[in-house]
């Protein structure tokens, strides 16, 4: 029984890296082994662990979710994250994120604002064997400046705009992607570079995943 689910569950993670995630012009071959080597059915809820390699958003719990695998795999191809990178993984929710992350970089900090998440978090990285990432409680769009700067932060979500707490976190020539939401609501994937002083930034491709909580547009009040 248990060599049957560990048979499909080794099929679907195929199926997802060559269905989804190649086809999605993915061609970092470590980011490639990472998303093979992780088990996501160990960061979903057990009642959605037949569902775990869907092409799309999956809810993990406490209204949160982990990004659909096409736009994940894709932000970390276009962000380029180095073997000696210090990763700042915002909206880790339940740690697949952090996890992939974990196979590419030197040091991955995942952040989330519920404890119950990070719970969840912390027992599947020690499963998956992540030593050398960790998940922690915090205001998400504050960051977590104790462990940084950081090479990379990748935001788990769409938001208003990207707070001058996370770009203020980069070290030189760090990168930061992210969902922004439009004047009209869309969403676009943006890659922000940090050189010297300067923080720039520029749009890749649309996407529109949910909002992160702490990152939602302000109200406009009319008179």
């Amino acid at each position: 029984m248990t060599v049957t689910a560990l048979s499909d569950t080794a099929a679907a993670r195929v199926h997802m890296v060559e269905g989804q995630i190649r086809p999605n012009k993915v061609t970092d071959e470590r980011l490639v082994e990472a998303l093979l080597e992780i088990p996501r059915e160990l960061f979903v809820p057990k009642a959605a662990r037949g569902i775990a390699y869907v092409d799309q958003t999956l809810p993990v719990g406490n209204g949160r979710c982990l990004l659909e695998p096409m736009l994940f795999g894709r932000m970390l191809q276009e962000v380029v994250i180095e073997p000696t990178d210090t990763v700042l993984d915002v909206g880790c929710a339940t740690g697949y994120s952090t996890a992939v992350l974990s196979r590419l970089a030197a040091t991955v900090v995942g952040i989330e604002s519920d404890g119950d998440l990070v719970q969840h978090a912390t027992q599947a990285l020690a499963a998956v064997g992540a030593d050398n990432a960790l998940a922690v409680e915090a205001d998400l769009p504050g960051g977590y400046p104790a462990q940084g700067p950081y090479d990379v932060i990748i935001v788990n979500g769409s938001v208003a705009e990207v707070p001058d707490a996370l770009l203020n976190q980069l070290a030189p020539n760090g990168r930061l992607i992210g969902v922004v939401l439009g004047a009209r609501g869309l969403g676009e994937v943006r890659l922000y570079r940090r050189v010297g002083d300067t923080v720039s930034s520029r749009a890749l491709f649309e996407s529109q995943p949910p909002v992160l909580p702490g990152f939602e547009p302000k109200p406009v009040f009319q008179f």
